[in-house]
């Protein structure tokens, strides 16, 4: 009998990755990266500039990921399942066929995908907060500017004829389903978080105009979203069963992968932002701040609520690129990480806020930005490098105690990513800030592996994510225990930290530093 394989997409902000699993064994077979082409747009490709607060991405670049991808992985092999897993919110505007409005108009701005950092929707969602209704209930009150609502809502506004073009307003990685299969299947992870759709009253469609017509009922993770068609067996030469799951949030499809499939659980995923979920068998209501919450969204038979940092891998990755040691970007990250670990807890006379992408949690403002206190003719490089670290493990800490106050028992704090298998330093500081043990999966590709699991649960290859977690997951941890001496300095640091994010001066400077940039030089307040 042929050797059977399942096969697992990660599409990232820069470049998606691939992993094969052997079925029998659950081990990692191969793995394969490719670079998008166009990477994040912040400008056309004719060369025009996009305005501030935009990202784009091109939606033939998926494709061509795919294609590379499963040809590496996949040829000649049988495969039995394949799950993908999409960075998000980032919805692009398609035919009723499904092809992507940018093939059509290349130089119109908003033919293209916005992807989930691009912050330019962020007045059409403080419009929609304003208005309020029953459908932000499981989110905090409030959408915020990364969601496709908002995003809607600003393409109908600004670009009329291209949003009556529009035959399908879709996530990118349910409109890569619906390529890979011909068939339109939208992800109840997707349309749940990120959408606002709930079972009960469906999307709230009331906020744009036709945006009923160009949205669709969405199908539980771990369903079928239809087989991998015959070009693409031809384009890839997969055989097999090659059932292709809906897609999944790729900070959500993790969870299997690392051991998050169990009440009372806390996982974060620490990408190019950073992602906190924490799982229950019971619904509760949804803590002030917390983003949101969903049923059988991530994980089956489990309420999944959604908190995250709007920036994490990608501030570090900023840093070092402006302030680099090292032509080699993982040697700046290596130097940097060495000199920071000689300093002690608040040795660097420096505290940050980690809003370099705005903020997700609790405030739910793309307009906001980054800050640096304490700066002296002493200040080093790495002692910035070290305050940035800081300060995201203190946004993280910021949305452990809302789920805390909110009376949730926390039993397990799970961090996974190659930022924390790679970067011991920055665990340790969050254990220190957390004052609890936390534990980092070591396991490659966790998150291509959690969306081959989604793919085996989808083929029938496993009954259910506990199985899947069991055969292909993670099957060791490190631990890290937090030190006192530190616990007791970042106490202080984490204190100022939070005076700082409540500080309405400090947000209206950041807002009115906005306004400069736009040019809306008669709006900035006196």
């Amino acid at each position: 009998m042929a050797r059977r394989y399942v096969i697992g997409l990660d599409y990232g902000t820069e470049s998606a990755r691939g992993v094969l699993l052997d079925v029998e064994s659950g081990e990692q077979i191969a793995s394969h990266a490719f670079p998008y082409r166009h990477g994040v747009m912040t400008a056309m490709p004719d060369g025009r500039a996009l305005p501030p607060l935009w990202a784009l991405q091109d939606a033939a670049d998926y494709v061509e990921a795919a294609e590379a991808i499963l040809s590496a992985l996949g040829r000649g092999r049988e495969i039995e399942g394949i799950g993908l897993g999409f960075t998000a919110s980032s919805p692009l505007p398609a035919t009723s066929e499904g092809q992507a409005l940018s093939h059509h108009h290349p130089d119109q701005p908003h033919a293209y995908v916005k992807l989930w950092k691009h912050g330019a929707a962020q007045a059409e969602a403080e419009a929609i907060n304003a208005r309020g209704g029953a459908f932000l209930d499981n989110f905090g009150g409030k959408v915020s500017g990364e969601w496709l609502l908002a995003k809607a809502v600003q393409m109908a506004a600004e670009a009329p004829e291209l949003w009556r073009e529009t035959g399908r307003f879709i996530e990118a990685g349910d409109w890569l389903v619906w390529q890979l299969t011909r068939q339109e299947t939208r992800s109840l992870g997707l349309a749940a978080y990120k959408a606002q759709y709930s079972a009960e009253a469906g999307y709230p469609t009331h906020l744009v105009p036709g945006l009923a017509s160009r949205l669709a009922p969405p199908q539980r993770i771990g369903s079928p979203g239809g087989g991998l068609t015959q070009a693409w067996r031809e384009r890839t030469g997969i055989a097999g069963k090659a059932v292709v799951a809906v897609a999944v949030i790729d900070s959500h499809v993790v969870l299997p992968a690392v051991g998050g499939v169990s009440d009372g659980c806390l996982v974060g995923a620490l990408g190019t932002s950073a992602v906190y979920l924490v799982l229950g068998k019971d619904f509760r209501p949804l803590p002030p701040g917390i983003e949101g919450v969903a049923f059988d969204g991530s994980v089956r038979d489990l309420w999944c609520y959604e908190a995250g940092q709007a920036g994490f891998g990608d501030t570090l990755a900023w840093f070092v690129r402006a302030f680099p040691r090292s032509q080699d970007p993982a040697e700046n990250f290596r130097l940097y990480n060495e000199e920071a670990a000689r300093l002690e807890p608040g040795a660097n006379h420096l505290l940050a806020l980690d809003w370099w992408n705005g903020n997700r949690v609790p405030l739910a403002d793309s307009g906001l930005s980054g800050l640096l206190l304490g700066l002296k003719t002493s200040t080093t490089a790495a002692g910035i490098y070290r305050a940035l670290l800081e300060s995201l493990c203190f946004g993280a800490r910021s949305i452990y105690d809302l789920f805390i106050a909110g009376g949730f028992a926390i039993g397990r704090i799970i961090l996974s990513s190659g930022l924390a298998l790679n970067n011991p330093l920055l665990v340790q500081i969050m254990a220190d800030v957390f004052e609890r043990e936390v534990e980092v999966p070591e396991i490659d590709n966790p998150t291509a592996v959690g969306a081959a699991i989604h793919g085996a649960v989808a083929a029938g290859v496993v009954a259910n994510y506990s199985e899947g977690s069991a055969r292909f997951g993670a099957r060791s941890f490190r631990r890290y225990r937090p030190y006192e001496e530190a616990a007791s300095v970042y106490r202080v640091l984490y204190r100022n930290y939070r005076a700082l994010c409540d500080s309405q001066p400090v947000r209206g400077a950041m807002h009115d530093l906005n306004r400069i940039v736009a040019g809306g030089l008669t709006q900035v307040s006196r």
